[in-house]
């Protein structure tokens, strides 16, 4: 049984899994870099190693520093987060060599779900229904070339390595397909070391919508509802929630059929995601498994009441899932904010350097993951990833307006952040109604939308200002008035003469 965990990752997602640790009695031990010398994961966990310098390549992404961090702290068990190695089969491989639990697929199934080709291979075999494009890895630009123009633009160039929204390309003609391909390629060997690519026809206004799955070491598979997660910017993802407006009941159980599937098709154990994208008539396609735990699984703990760390290091001590499907039921509406360290006006650039002051929201329904802390530092050698602002209500409408309100008491002194233009996109009406797509910023001009806030905000507060300094005046005036008149002793000492 699992009793000290290390935790080989940094910031909000080591904090959290450290806090689910601590409340099972379990040992933790943290891995740093220099530039993470006075962060907060290093001073919650029982333990802390130095493990680098401040670079990925050379701390949270050497996989034999990290093992020797495992061996001298004498940790039984690795838990790695999100990003950085919770994805890489070669890592996974390693502890698995070293008789290090780890709590997450097996290598082999991380293999194949991290393989975009292979993993789509093992869909259409299970009857999964995936996104039309090439049946296999395309060989050169001419073959990407002959696909596209089968299945007709625009299409999606996408490296098998990529993640996270990273080497994909959206291309509409034969030039720019030409000049992709040679970019997707180019940041797919940067990143991985590897390229391999394939052809995917592009659906618009698509809905991009994910299932949590979980399967135990028994085959005993679940999945926990769906989030809706289709508010984007450059594939990456900025709001969640759930439920999804679009799923109703009989839906979110047909869906949820295909995710049991497709755990079971790539035989994976623990907690992953399975990813679809939605077409406007309804349809479902997979698109991959992110065979790790989830920067939004808060949303999904908040209507199921489950902790899914828990369940994460349950399932790694070979524990069988303590429910069935027909055990799980929603529970209310739960909507997630990513808390980007980013400039808007800037096409999202990195906002980085020392926060002299924060205040973090608090209140009914509101939660917040976060590394900040009054004099930390928001650094660039890591995710613009600050915090995560979950809400809850019983409606939505009631964990959106807490959500706005959290949101208006969340302040970060030092660096630029997203809360404007979260603010801008859950006060729309498009939103409320729940019409969204994975290009709602530019479909409904969201980022015009928010300039015309702010100067809106900024005349609110000039008027405010304004009226404020009229009143102030006309107060001193009325004092001035009353100290210049004659008192009444005096005033009837005058007329008794």
């Amino acid at each position: 049984m699992i009793k000290k965990v290390l935790i080989a990752n940094r910031g909000e997602i080591a904090l959290r899994v450290i806090r689910t640790c601590k409340a099972l009695g379990l040992k933790t031990v943290a891995v740093y870099s220099d530039e993470d010398y006075n962060s907060l994961h290093v001073k919650k966990a029982d333990e802390a190693f130095h493990i680098g310098k401040a670079a990925p390549r050379e701390s949270y992404l050497n996989q034999e520093k990290i093992l020797d961090a495992i061996l001298k702290s004498g940790s039984d068990a690795v838990h790695p987060g999100y990003g950085f190695l919770s994805e890489n089969s070669d890592f996974a491989q390693l502890c698995e060599d070293n008789k290090i639990n780890f709590i997450g697929p097996s290598a082999a199934s991380m293999d194949l779900c991290g393989d975009k080709m292979r993993c789509k291979a093992a869909m259409f075999k299970a009857k999964v229904p995936t996104v039309p494009g090439s049946p296999d890895l395309v060989k050169d630009v001419e073959e990407a070339l002959d696909i596209a123009n089968e299945i007709g633009y625009p299409v999606l160039l996408k490296s098998v390595y990529g993640g996270g929204g990273r080497g994909i390309r959206l291309v509409h003609n034969d030039k720019e397909l030409r000049e992709a391909y040679e970019t997707v390629t180019g940041e797919s060997i940067a990143a991985f070391g590897k390229s391999a690519i394939l052809v995917e026809k592009f659906l618009e206004k698509i809905r991009h919508i994910e299932y949590q799955m979980a399967r135990d070491k028994h085959g005993n598979a679940v999945h926990i509802f769906e989030r809706e997660c289709s508010i984007q910017r450059r594939n990456q993802k900025l709001i969640e929630q759930t439920p999804s407006p679009v799923v109703d009941q009989k839906t979110r159980d047909r869906v949820g059929e295909l995710v049991v599937k497709a755990a079971e098709a790539v035989d994976y154990t623990n907690l992953g995601t399975a990813e679809f994208l939605r077409a406007d008539n309804g349809d479902f396609y997979f698109i991959e498994i992110n065979a790790r735990l989830q920067v939004e699984h808060p949303i999904t703990e908040l209507v199921s009441g489950l902790d899914l760390v828990k369940l994460q290091l349950d399932i790694a001590n070979g524990e069988p899932l303590p429910f069935k499907q027909k055990d799980l039921h929603m529970n209310g509406y739960a909507i997630e904010c990513r808390i980007n360290a980013e400039d808007t006006f800037l096409d999202f650039a990195p906002s980085t350097g020392p926060i002299p002051d924060v205040t973090i929201p608090s209140g009914p329904g509101v939660r917040c993951d976060t590394y900040l802390y009054p004099g930390c530092t928001v650094s660039p050698f890591y995710d613009s990833l600050m915090a995560k602002l979950i809400t809850w209500g019983q409606t939505f409408e009631e964990s959106r307006v807490r959500m706005i309100n959290a949101l208006n008491d969340f302040y970060i002194q030092g660096v630029e952040t997203s809360i404007p233009l979260y603010k801008t996109i859950l006060k729309t009406e498009e939103y409320k109604k729940g019409n969204l797509s994975t290009d709602f910023l530019k479909r409904y001009g969201i980022i015009d939308r928010l300039v015309q806030d702010i100067k809106e905000g900024q005349k609110q507060k000039q008027d405010a200002a304004i009226a404020g300094a009229i009143m102030h005046s006309e107060f001193f005036r009325s004092k001035v008035k009353s100290s210049n008149a004659p008192s009444p002793r005096w005033k009837s000492h005058m007329d008794g003469r």
